[in-house]
């Protein structure tokens, strides 16, 4: 007896890798369709022009030099988390930690900073960067070592580690809290700005600028052309071939981990060294968990993180600024950045899969 059954007009297949342009083309569309969701939910909502509201947007971003600074700076530093975090998601380490990792070498340069004037700058500067990328690491290389030797779950245990960070940073906040009672360190050296980076062609950011766009090309050779690039893509395909071929897998785990906690350490320090010259348990501003996503949309390709990061950059600057000028509340600029940044992460489903038609849709 032969019984029809009836398959689903679609079924969805997995692509193979696109071409660039077409990649490029799903994420220009999604963003667009994005843009155009959010000027809708702004006149419903506002009842504002949505292109007054888009103009608003670039101004936040480009109307003063002062401005247009402040963006790639916001860039730089959240394309240096993206770039620090890579190396463990390309191994398949799971590391929700970023946020702990730049908040623990905010505290360790600023505990130089704030202990140590009157050495030479130099020597102050130069000590400041030493202690952030050692607590860097520390906290990059703790989980690594439980996930090698014990097979922990990595995602739970560097998302705990965000949490101690923030209450150490927290209880050295209160103590040397100035002045008492204020809950708040203030800036540190502010009259001799022992500590501080100087300025480049008379711009606070120029040389965090310059430091992550060589740690931009560091990255992306080190990932793609050495040695040990090689071992963490190996080891993020599959642990037992990375074995097969001799590779002593737990200490790549705990290697890649301590340079990633170290690199986090490192823009740690250029936000304390660099601009806010200051302690506080929001210095990362919840970069350390965006950087997951700048890291993800990019595919792990530090040079298409550049793209990711001036988007969600521009948009988040733009955002406030929108708030700001027509005096919304300052959820509604989040709400717009996180449309957005729906869209462009649910447009990744399209890269990787497509709908394929059913020619036959009864089968005996």
């Amino acid at each position: 007896m032969n019984k029809k059954t009836k398959s689903p007009f679609f079924h969805i297949v997995k692509r193979g890798e696109i071409p660039l342009w077409q990649n490029f083309l799903i994420h220009i569309l999604a963003l667009v369709l994005a843009l155009v969701f959010c000027a809708v939910l702004t006149t419903l909502l506002t009842g504002l022009n949505p292109i007054k509201v888009y103009g608003t947007m670039f101004e936040g971003n480009f109307g003063t030099e002062r401005k247009t600074w402040v963006m790639i700076h916001a860039l730089a530093i959240l394309l240096g988390i993206s770039l620090a975090l890579t190396p463990g998601f390309k191994m398949r380490f799971w590391n929700i930690g970023g946020e702990g990792q730049v908040l623990i070498g905010c505290m360790a340069s600023g505990a130089v900073m704030r202990n140590f004037p009157d050495l030479p700058n130099g020597v102050l500067i130069l000590l400041m960067l030493i202690a952030a990328l050692a607590a860097g690491a520390i906290w990059g290389i703790i989980p690594a070592f439980f996930k090698a030797k014990w097979n922990t779950n990595e995602t739970l245990f560097t998302l705990m580690m965000n949490y101690v960070a923030i209450q150490i940073t927290a209880y050295f906040t209160i103590r040397w809290e100035v002045p008492k009672g204020s809950g708040k360190i203030g800036v540190i050296n502010q009259n001799t700005q022992a500590g501080w980076l100087p300025k480049l062609a008379d711009q606070q950011y120029l040389l965090t600028i310059i430091v992550v766009t060589a740690l931009t090309i560091f990255m992306y050779f080190y990932l793609k052309y050495s040695k040990q690039g090689y071992e963490i893509a190996v080891v993020g395909e599959s642990e037992r071939t990375a074995r097969y071929v001799g590779i002593k897998v737990e200490n790549v785990i705990i290697r890649t981990m301590g340079i990633s906690g170290a690199l986090c350490g490192l823009i740690g320090f250029l936000l304390v060294a660099g601009s806010a010259h200051t302690i506080t348990t929001t210095l990362s501003d919840g970069r350390g968990f965006t950087g997951v996503m700048v890291a993800w949309m990019a595919k792990f390709n530090p040079i298409l993180m550049i793209l990711t990061s001036f988007l969600i950059a521009f948009m988040s600057n733009g955002a406030q600024e929108i708030a700001s000028t027509f005096s919304l509340n300052h959820s509604f600029s989040d709400i717009l950045t996180g449309i957005i940044i729906f869209f462009l992460i649910g447009c990744e489903f399209f890269i990787s899969y497509k709908l394929k038609h059913n020619a036959h849709r009864e089968e005996a």
